[in-house]
């Protein structure tokens, strides 16, 4: 199974409403950052420089649980968001309150690395962000106290390779960005040189 980006998945996008014929150019200048943050948090060795090294996005099915169809299109939509296929998660234990039995779909899951992380950063901060309703940015308060961030994405039809009049469900999944660093301050520092939305 070869990975496809999202630019591959929906060339029709390509010189419309996201207005690109080519987004490398983009997204090698978004992560051409370690001079200056080697010179913000004054580190001498390149290698120690942070990096974001992957990001995972997770979305929980909900009431769709037991509706194949309702998650073979969020797993659909998902995949055109992302640029690759989701993994299911199956429940490892009955939960009654909940109706949930053991090994029934319970969320989707994606890991990006690489090129395909890479492509779907550039998308997330420069595309999709800037179309969340009364955006103002997202808290410092979210990292996790190791340079890893968590955020919310509460609609996913913000992302412009889902075509809004063909969705049925509305989904919001988490995106957590993995980063290499040591410390908050140092994901902090990354992040802001990358263009991350942060409240001021």
């Amino acid at each position: 199974f070869k990975q496809k980006t999202a630019y591959e998945i929906m060339p029709s996008l390509v010189g419309s409403e996201m207005c690109i014929r080519d987004r490398s150019s983009s997204v090698q200048e978004l992560f051409n950052v370690s001079d200056q943050l080697a010179k913000n948090l004054e580190i001498s060795h390149k290698l120690a420089v942070p990096k974001i090294s992957k990001i995972v996005i997770n979305a929980g099915i909900g009431t769709i649980k037991e509706d194949n169809k309702a998650i073979e299109k969020m797993k659909k939509e998902l995949s055109l968001i992302t640029g690759q296929a989701p993994v299911v998660r199956l429940s490892k234990m009955a939960i009654a309150s909940f109706k949930i039995r053991k090994g029934m779909p319970v969320g989707l899951s994606v890991t990006l690395r690489k090129k395909i992380m890479k492509e779907f950063y550039d998308r997330l901060v420069n595309i999709a962000m800037p179309r969340i309703k009364d955006f103002r940015g997202f808290s410092k308060k979210s990292f996790d106290g190791q340079g890893n961030i968590t955020i919310g994405i509460r609609d996913h039809i913000i992302f412009p390779e889902i075509s809004v009049e063909n969705v049925e469900n509305v989904f919001g999944f988490d995106i957590t960005i993995v980063t290499s660093a040591n410390n908050n301050k140092e994901g902090y520092e990354l992040l802001k040189l990358m263009n991350f939305p942060f409240l001021n």
